[in-house]
């Protein structure tokens, strides 16, 4: 009986690769959807130092979904222009969905695209499963269902194409390696310095290295219309957005200025052209070893996205259409340690906290701000968390996704150890638990290590590496 049932295992086996290899499980479709999702004026805007209060909306915020199926299975990938968005948003989302619509809950992907000027989803408190979320929430994830929802009702049989190409001009490593350690607002000695100014003598050189790749999926019609592209690049933001303006910055740009190249007549359903997060926590758009740029507001957010659209729009022209690829998904949870204060750090905090307002900063001028954030956490958030992560396989493509603003170097050993051909990495996806840095990062210290900026063990960018490629080799 043993021996009947693996040779009939054998025999499902070879016949699934059979029909894999000549795309006979079904046609291919995609369907893409745009909704906006702006708050109203008044909203506060996440992203700086401070939370001003919107006093004007430069451009509309959006929710923006990719759907392709196969089929047999379906994924849908959704790019939100917001700083950042809670695990429970999301999943309240996924509730709508999959009670609405034949989806399956692990095929879907939402992240934030990390405007710097644009609401924040509760992105700063830890949320049980439970929790009751604020208005603006509430309405993100009823729109984010929408955007998902309304992209499968436009599915149509579709062609895909994906590939890649450098772009280094607009990505530098915004972590330097000072001559002498600077002090972090916690009065702990750091070696290397955040954005650090421009030519700054102390500047020894960037603590990293950048991911100059703009990777990109398109899809359209059987009869050529384009229904859209879905691009990732490792650009934390490009801002010069004045401090009380909501903007989508050039995330949302970049898929304007690809409309205009791609879409020469009114068609309908309108283009859908994407640009989500990479593997960005360490890097921006300012060269420190240069002098400082001038420009006024949202025009170098502009030349950017003008740029990295023309650019591919031009790949598009060389890249290969298929009529089928096999699409699937996988994810696991893991469960990370909370980075506790050190006691070192909640002695000092607990001095600054006493300091009267009028008495001159020990640190830094936001010491303050930064110990009231080590109190909430400590008080708030558990020892321990789950993560969820999640890989996707489009055809020999890689997609891997996970809540972090991760340092560019875990993209790139994503893309090397990939099983896949082609390879990129979603960042702020399913949830923000802010940056990622490696071990190594961490030990030198800076903003992004700092306890509530870096929220969990030191180990876990070894880990969330880890746990991808187990998924991408089990995709494969």
């Amino acid at each position: 009986m043993d021996i009947l049932k693996i040779l009939g295992q054998f025999f499902f086996f070879i016949v699934g690769l059979s029909i894999q290899g000549f795309g006979l499980n079904g046609v291919f479709q995609a369907g893409a959807s745009k909704i906006d999702i702006t708050p109203p004026i008044g909203t506060k805007i996440y992203g700086n130092w401070v939370q001003p209060s919107a006093k004007h909306i430069h451009d509309p915020l959006n929710a923006k979904c990719l759907v392709l199926d196969d089929g047999v299975s379906k994924i849908a990938l959704v790019v939100v222009d917001v700083v950042e968005i809670n695990k429970r948003i999301i999943e309240v989302a996924k509730d709508f969905v999959v009670a609405e619509i034949d989806f399956d809950r692990e095929n879907i992907l939402v992240s934030a695209t990390h405007t710097h000027s644009g609401p924040g989803a509760m992105g700063d408190e830890y949320l049980p499963d439970d929790a009751h979320l604020n208005q603006y929430s509430q309405f993100l994830a009823r729109k984010i269902a929408d955007a998902i929802i309304i992209a499968n009702n436009n599915k149509e049989p579709a062609m895909i194409a994906w590939g890649g190409i450098e772009v280094d001009d607009y990505v530098f490593v915004r972590r330097w390696i000072m001559k002498d350690s600077v002090y972090s607002p916690y009065g702990t000695k750091d070696i290397v310095k955040m954005n650090p100014g421009f030519l700054n003598p102390q500047s020894l050189k960037p603590a990293g290295v950048v991911d100059p790749e703009l990777s990109f999926i398109s899809v359209k019609a059987l009869s050529g219309r384009p229904i859209s592209v879905l691009a990732n690049y490792s650009l934390h933001y490009v801002g010069g957005v004045p401090k009380d303006e909501i903007s989508a910055d050039y995330f949302s740009l970049f898929g304007d200025y690809l409309d205009d190249l791609m879409s020469e007549d009114v068609l309908f359903p309108r283009f859908v052209g994407i640009m989500s997060n990479g593997t960005s926590g360490n890097i921006n758009n300012l060269d420190f070893s240069k002098e400082a740029e001038g420009h006024p507001p949202y025009v170098k957010m502009n030349l950017v996205a003008q740029d990295l659209a023309a650019k591919v729009f031009k790949a598009l022209q060389e890249v290969e259409y298929q009529s089928w690829v096999p699409i699937d998904a996988r994810q696991s949870m893991i469960r990370l340690k909370v980075n506790r204060a050190t006691p070192e750090v909640m002695a000092n905090v607990a001095k600054i906290q006493a300091r009267p307002d009028f008495q001159k900063p020990y640190y830094s001028r936001y010491e303050k701000m930064y110990a009231q954030r080590v109190f909430a956490m400590e008080a708030n958030w558990p020892d321990s968390i789950e993560v969820l992560l999640q890989a996707f396989r489009i055809g020999d493509l890689g997609v891997t996704a996970l809540p972090f603003e991760a340092f560019s170097q875990m993209g790139l050993e994503l893309k090397q150890k990939s099983p896949f051909k082609d390879c990129f990495t979603i960042g702020l996806a399913n949830g923000c638990l802010n940056y990622l840095p490696t071990p190594e990062e961490i030990d030198m210290g800076g903003y992004e290590t700092w306890p509530t900026i870096n929220r969990v063990e030191r180990m876990t960018s070894v880990k969330v590496t880890e746990a991808l490629l187990e998924l991408l080799d089990d995709l494969k």
